[in-house]
């Protein structure tokens, strides 16, 4: 797509059911993100996504869009600490999770390590640009390449992260003028959020698409309201609930009754 100067569209997801319906309209790429820790566990920071719900996210993504490219995020701490425990984790994505490629939030420090995770068949998508890992070191979530050097240091990352072996790049809330940069110095595929328009592919957190978000990023506009869908259709569950209503016109009849617990436990 790249090649033939089609942008390809890519969302996170983060379950097979979700999945399935996004491959069936046509996204091309799913990303299981460290946001999974945000909006499917409840914390408030990227950083506590566990690793091994990461790794079964991933697979049950996969599991229900086999013929959609899936991506997996790397949570913190899998590949700061060693490179080889970096590496069997990255391997442990491709085996156990089913993923098509890995991704890092990364700088020209890590080059070594994608050059190990490459030379050991793992692709590599390189995320560059503002790095929500690490946020605790810059007092929050914010933007990047604001200052001329900023700016600089990033495109120099993704061309040395490029050369490391990473087939895909990404970048976060960069200006437009940083973006236009890495398109000029690189030829991998570059995926962009919050980066203007210009990356050949565009990434969203799906909540926030689809409007189930209280406080979505500015460069994330809703294209649904599904958050207030659900919450009608809970309010509408109590409300037949309370009236005693919840089945359909001869549902009870042709219904039998449920066992759980033990032979005799009905309900």
């Amino acid at each position: 797509m790249v090649r033939d100067g089609e942008p390809f569209a890519c969302l996170t997801c983060y379950d097979a059911t979700t999945a399935r319906w996004l491959e069936r309209a046509g996204v091309h790429v799913l990303l299981v993100g460290d946001t999974a820790a945000e909006v499917i566990l409840g914390f408030d920071r990227t950083v506590d996504m566990p690793l091994d719900i990461a790794v079964a996210l991933t697979a049950a993504v996969k599991r229900g869009a086999p013929r959609t490219m899936v991506m997996a995020d790397m949570p913190f701490m899998s590949y700061q600490a060693d490179d080889a425990e970096a590496i069997r984790n990255a391997g442990r994505f491709i085996t156990e999770g089913r993923a098509d490629v890995v991704k890092i939030e990364a700088d020209a420090s890590y080059i070594g390590l994608v050059e190990k995770m490459t030379r050991a068949g793992i692709p590599v998508c390189a995320h560059v640009g503002s790095r929500p890992q690490l946020a605790g070191l810059q007092g929050g979530y914010g933007g990047a390449g604001r200052t001329a050097k900023e700016a600089a240091t990033i495109v120099d990352d993704a061309v040395a992260l490029e050369q490391a072996g990473a087939v895909m790049l990404l970048v976060e809330a960069v200006p437009p003028t940083v973006t236009d940069a890495i398109l000029k110095a690189t030829t991998a595929p570059l995926i962009g959020i919050g980066a203007g328009n210009a990356p050949h592919g565009q990434v969203l957190v799906l909540q926030d698409l689809l409007g189930m978000t209280d406080a979505p990023p500015r460069f994330a506009p809703a294209v649904a309201r599904l958050g207030e869908a659900i919450q009608s259709a809970g309010e509408e569950w109590v409300r037949r609930v309370a009236a005693r209503s919840v089945s359909g016109p001869g549902a009870e009849a042709k219904a039998p009754p449920r066992r759980v617990g033990g032979e005799d436990a009905l309900v």
